[in-house]
């Protein structure tokens, strides 16, 4: 029997516990196994939670050392880090595209004493980089395909190494020896427990800790689940999401972890980033997250297929296309309402297309979409709500347990990242002297859910945090004073040799507002003129060229056919047209290569790293400034 201690401070594993207790048998995530759906009840749930946490006692993990998780997106996840906050730990989670030398750092410079490691890949990561990590204590590993099997060296006969089956063995003992030590570590719970490290994607130097206590998740929970701060209604048992951004970045922790311990919300695991779109469509969630890269990637495969149907079928596409388009313009100018003529408009598109459309695309029941992290074109925005599908942009970041601005259903603000959370304070304060800006300023965030500090790093937190404010380091502006419209980064704002400010993030997106565009790095920085570096986006370029005959065999390649130059040049003075003359890019050279994080061109979170590309191809950027 077990003893029910009582708990003064709200976690989410006191949450996740007294869902357990309430709904025992009512499905809490599901995740596929050789191809078949497995459910996992609150019962289950916690039941395993439980056990974890007795191992990670068993194996000495005190109150605020750090559990490291390295993994896909998948329920140990979660059992792991429930766990860690359960025992009062707290979680550090890595990005599975983390090349051994950023897990080396982030491993030294969290000191975590125990790693969840998902499989030989990322096992071998770590083991490479041990000596790096004297904390390091125990690598607990989830798959054991291939581990144990490299040969004679056999560098898997480590003693720090335990198989999740073992971790979970272990647990078991512990907690038949000590059944109530899990429930009396969680009732010393204080609301100043460091729940969990979240490194910055470091666009600039190395990642920074971003600390964030019970206070802030408890704050962030009660804005945007309890509050309502993004869905209307707010989220509930009924609602399923899919989880498949990595989870170690806040935004996807919102929309798997803390929605799932606070409203109930049912997780369903993509099988892979690869499969996303397949698992939409099996899953069909009520309330999906996306970064900009993966609504424009769902555009531009509309797009694709589109290109390659027949040519009734493209005809009819291109019909309600049009319809859809003129819906989402009146959608921009009303806030996101309905007349009565998009209403009818949309009732018929429903019945002869959008229906359809929705549901290859994995929408069809989407209540509530959002887009955030990174700026997105409006246009992009725009065709989702013209099909139906109720797109916002919103606004946070780590260090503010990303409470700051959201569009709000009914009062959408294309352009916007929309309006304060009630509850905050959040300010502009004013740094340009440019009369083309006379109001953009630092963005200015100040409530319970931001974040401790920098862990490790004083100067930093110092730098970031002034009187209870924290500096985000974005330029923005009000919007008839309701709305925020983000201009770009500080530290990405150009100064044109002719002194003028300009914001490369909105020239970018609206190239990127292309599909045959993947990647767009505006140049100009004490220059005379803007230029870029644009990437193709490989899938939709490849299928144009089939389609026009083009022949190609790498990406390289495709960039370099005169066909695709013209293709791209087209895009790139579309774009000049709706610009001032100090604002058009002047000259654009191709990317000769996807970019990748592990060439150290991309964060782990996908974000240009500019100084770099810079620096990678400074022959191309410095050819188009030659006389």
């Amino acid at each position: 029997m077990t003893a029910i201690v009582t708990t003064t401070t709200t976690t989410l594993a006191t949450r996740i516990r007294d869902r357990a207790r309430t709904t025992p048998d009512r499905v809490a995530m599901r995740e596929k196994d050789l191809g078949v759906w497995q459910e996992v009840t609150w019962a289950g749930y916690w039941d395993t939670v439980q056990t974890v946490a007795h191992a990670m006692l068993a194996l000495g993990v005190d109150v605020g050392e750090r559990v490291a998780i390295h993994s896909e997106n998948r329920r140990e996840w979660l059992y792991c880090d429930i766990g860690a906050v359960a025992i009062r730990a707290t979680t550090v989670g890595l990005y599975p595209t983390n090349p051994p030398a950023e897990v080396g750092y982030l491993l030294s410079h969290s000191g975590a004493k125990v790693l969840i490691a998902e499989d030989q890949e990322q096992l071998d990561k770590a083991l490479e980089v041990l000596d790096q990590c004297p904390a390091l204590e125990r690598i607990v590993y989830l798959e054991p395909r291939g581990i144990g099997h490299s040969g004679s060296s056999n560098e898997y006969d480590n003693p720090k190494l335990l198989s999740f089956e073992d971790l979970l063995e272990i647990g078991r003992q512990h907690r038949a020896a000590q059944p109530h030590a899990v429930e009396e570590r969680m009732a010393g719970a204080t609301t100043d427990d460091i729940v969990t490290l979240i490194y910055t994607s470091g666009t600039t130097g190395p990642p920074k800790g971003a600390m964030l206590s019970a206070t802030n998740v408890e704050f962030a929970i009660q804005t945007l689940v309890h509050g309502g701060g993004f869905t209307s209604p707010p989220p509930g048992p009924d609602d399923l999401v899919l989880s498949y951004l990595p989870l170690c970045h806040v935004a996807e922790r919102i929309f798997t972890v803390w929605f799932n311990a606070a409203a109930g919300v049912q997780v369903n695991f993509a099988e892979s980033i690869a499969t996303v779109q397949a698992n939409l469509r099996e899953v069909q969630p009520t309330v999906l997250f996306g970064v900009p890269r993966i609504w424009e990637k769902v555009l531009a495969t509309v797009k694709i297929k589109l290109a390659s149907a027949s040519r009734f079928k493209r005809f009819n596409a291109q019909l309600w296309l049009g319809v859809a388009e003129r819906i989402g313009d009146k959608l921009a100018s009303t806030g996101g309402r309905h007349t009565a003529t998009t209403r009818a408009l949309y009732a018929l598109g429903w019945l002869l297309y959008f229906r359809a459309l929705r549901e290859r695309i994995g929408m069809r029941r989407v209540r509530y979409a959002a887009s955030g992290a990174a700026p997105i074109a409006p246009e992009v925005l725009k065709f989702f709500m013209g099909i139906g599908v109720p797109m916002h942009e919103v606004y946070g970041m780590t260090e503010n347990a990303a409470i700051a601005t959201a569009n709000r259903p009914g009062r959408v603000k294309l352009g916007t990242v929309g309006e304060p959370h009630p509850g905050i304070e959040l300010m502009i304060d004013t740094v340009f002297d440019d009369p083309a800006q006379p109001g953009a300023g630092e963005i200015l965030t100040r409530h319970p859910g931001v974040f401790v500090g920098y862990f490790r790093d004083p100067d930093a937190t110092a730098r970031t945090m002034s009187d209870g404010w924290l500096r985000t380091g974005d330029i923005g502006e009000w919007v008839e004073g309701t709305h925020v419209r983000i201009t770009d980064r500080a530290k990405d704002i150009l100064i044109t040799a002719g002194g003028k400010n300009i914001a490369p993030s909105e020239i970018e997106n609206a190239l990127k507002a292309s599909p045959f565009v993947k990647e767009a790095i505006v140049i100009g920085d004490r220059r005379p003129y803007l230029t870029a570096l644009i990437g193709i986006e490989l899938d939709t370029v490849g299928d144009w060229a089939q389609r026009n005959g083009v022949a190609y065999t790498t990406y390289r390649d495709l960039s370099t056919k005169p066909e695709v130059l013209e293709l791209v040049k087209s895009v790139v003075d579309g774009v000049n047209t709706r610009l001032a003359n100090v604002e058009q890019v002047k000259k654009f050279r191709m990317l000769p290569k996807e970019l990748d994080h592990e060439d150290g061109e991309l964060t782990a979170t996908q974000k240009v790293k500019r100084s770099a590309i810079v620096k990678l191809f400074g022959d191309l950027v410095e050819e188009m400034y030659r006389r």
